[in-house]
């Protein structure tokens, strides 16, 4: 007798059929200016209406977090996300903000100055 078969189901993350369904599709919305820096935070708890996915974005966004980084921790291409965060930015439900920009340096001889000052000390 041969050992029962298991059932083969698609990789949830490569299935183009369930990310077609997260998206909802070719709607023609346009998608929220997000890049993979732009940091997104929840603004809310997640509620019974949003989808098992944008829940968790909300669960994982309880503090700030890259677009990069949630959509590595879902395992979803950064398409799906993006199209995702649109509608949770729609909703209000977080909010985006770009990634602060470190001012640009010091002069390099400011810095030397300052270099030799201290080992003058």
């Amino acid at each position: 007798m041969s050992p029962p078969q298991r059932e083969r189901r698609p990789r949830e993350t490569g299935d183009p059929e369930r990310l077609y369904v997260l998206t909802g599709g070719p709607d023609g919305t346009e998608r929220a200016p997000l890049d993979l820096v732009t940091m997104v935070v929840a603004r809310t708890e997640p509620t019974p209406t949003v989808q098992p996915e944008q829940a968790a974005i909300l669960r994982l966004c309880r503090a700030p977090l890259s677009v990069a980084e949630i959509s590595a921790y879902l395992s979803l291409p950064f398409s799906v996300v993006t199209a995702l965060l649109t509608d949770l930015l729609a909703t209000e439900l977080v909010e985006s903000r770009a990634p602060i920009v470190r001012a640009a340096l010091p002069d390099r001889s400011l810095l030397e100055a300052v270099m030799h000052g201290l080992q003058k000390l």
